[in-house]
């Protein structure tokens, strides 16, 4: 199935505001954070009960590491694959399709009685569920146009963390049942994913590539329709602004603490897996804030700071980060909830990326090179990053200690990604306006 542009059904008015509000964006954006929460969860209640898995199957925290970069590994080349099924039977069937193995392999997890079914439930899993990262922001970006893409990212990501933050510790209390309490957790999961894809089919409608561009909205939009070829798809490592932004995400230190957070809590810090996991509330409080109120700071900066404010936004972000890891994790406090404000912190400093990282990308990238634009940044650049990180630190976490690896690479990866982001100050002003100029140059 092709999906057609939105804004060829009016082409009386080329670039009139009027056509950039595209039809049923805001039920969308609802339909697609359940979506979304299901890949978030995916990870992060898979980490926040693997302290009872490990007590389960006999397992450690090599074998997190492992877990995590396999599911990671595997889902890396699945993100570009997803995006291309999209393209022959739609991005509504896909996420429906997602949904649903993700739930089948969730379920095999359960009832995993060994460390190579799970490793490999866990994995298939992933690579189910990823697909779902470049087809929703895609979406969101060709729903809503450059000035409301950063409001409209923080919502989304900000409602995503919402419910994160409630389903992540309510799974994780399954963990204080019995020695099986994880499987019942796991099952949960995947029946939270079939719901996710059945609200998709009754209330998902696909707004078309580049609906939301003024630039192509009411012309002829041909150049939106046609599928990307693999030169052009190659092409994308030719922007400079783009090639920042994937080099980035190898630098994504902050990666690790949703991977081995609850896990230095329980072995270095003393608490159990159940108290230990209540710190995902607050994180998710923290991202929530962060989400809604970065997207209102994104769409000010724009406003009265154009191009720079993006930059100089996302570089905080990186340093903010930096700084509630270093105190969150440096040091021994009495009870679970001083690390809960850390966490916090944490939480509120990642939530302030998706609302500027994300309309970055999208315009230094041509509209229907969006979908595999974000699927090589989000699925393969950042997989490759978590598969790196889990597998090493996992390694030096059982040869140093948690608390070691969280200083040298979540605390010093984090400041140097904020001097390699200042780059974007000479190339991304020069990207957006390339991009607007072949825009305009195919609508004339």
């Amino acid at each position: 199935m092709t999906t057609k542009t939105q804004g060829n059904t009016n082409p009386s008015t080329p670039g009139t505001a009027a056509e950039a509000k595209v039809p049923h964006r805001w039920r969308n954006l609802a339909t697609l954070t359940g979506v979304m929460v299901v890949d978030n969860t995916e990870a992060s209640a898979t980490n926040s009960i693997f302290p009872a898995i490990a007590s389960s199957l006999h397992l450690d925290s090599g074998h997190l590491g492992i877990m995590t970069a396999a599911g990671k590994v595997l889902s890396a080349p699945f993100g570009p694959i997803w995006v291309k099924i999209s393209d022959k039977i739609g991005r509504k069937a896909t996420l429906v399709l997602t949904g649903l193995f993700g739930a089948l392999f969730g379920a095999m997890a359960g009832f995993a009685n060994g460390w190579t079914m799970l490793l490999i439930s866990v994995a298939l899993m992933s690579a189910s569920v990823i697909g779902a990262q470049p087809i929703v922001n895609a979406v969101i970006a060709d729903s809503f146009d450059d000035k409301e893409r950063g409001k409209a990212s923080g919502i989304l990501y900000g409602s995503i963390n919402g419910l994160a933050a409630l389903v992540g510790p309510a799974l994780a209390q399954f963990t204080g049942i019995d020695s099986n309490g994880w499987r019942y957790a796991m099952w949960t999961l995947s029946g939270i994913m079939v719901v996710a894809s059945i609200i998709v089919i009754f209330a998902f409608k696909d707004p078309g590539v580049g609906a939301s561009d003024i630039q192509v909205s009411g012309a002829n939009a041909k150049s939106v329709d046609e599928k990307p070829t693999m030169k052009e798809i190659l092409g994308l490592f030719k922007i400079p602004s783009y090639t920042i932004m994937m080099i980035s995400r190898f630098l994504s230190g902050h990666l690790l603490i949703p991977i081995f957070g609850i896990q230095f809590l329980v072995l270095e810090r003393g608490f159990t897996n159940a108290t230990a996991s209540m710190v995902l509330l607050p994180f998710g409080i923290g991202a929530i804030v962060g989400n809604l109120g970065g997207g209102w700071i994104v769409k000010w900066l724009d406003v009265h700071v154009k191009h720079y404010g993006r930059i100089g936004f996302i570089q905080f972000a990186q340093l903010f980060f930096a700084l509630g890891a270093f105190l969150g994790t440096q040091f021994m406090y009495d009870g679970i909830t001083v690390y809960g404000v850390f966490w916090f912190i944490m939480g509120l400093s990642q939530g302030l990326n998706p609302p500027v990282n994300r309309p970055i990308v999208a315009s230094v990238v041509h509209p229907r090179l969006r979908g595999q634009a974000y699927a090589i940044w989000l699925t393969i650049f950042e997989t490759i990053a978590w598969a790196i990180f889990s597998v090493a630190c996992g390694q030096l976490a059982d040869f140093w200690s948690i608390q070691t690896v969280f200083l040298y690479i979540t605390v010093g990866l984090l400041v140097l990604n904020a001097i390699l982001l200042a780059g974007l100050y000479k190339t991304y002003p020069k990207d957006v306006r390339r991009v607007e100029m072949q825009l305009e140059a195919e609508r004339a």
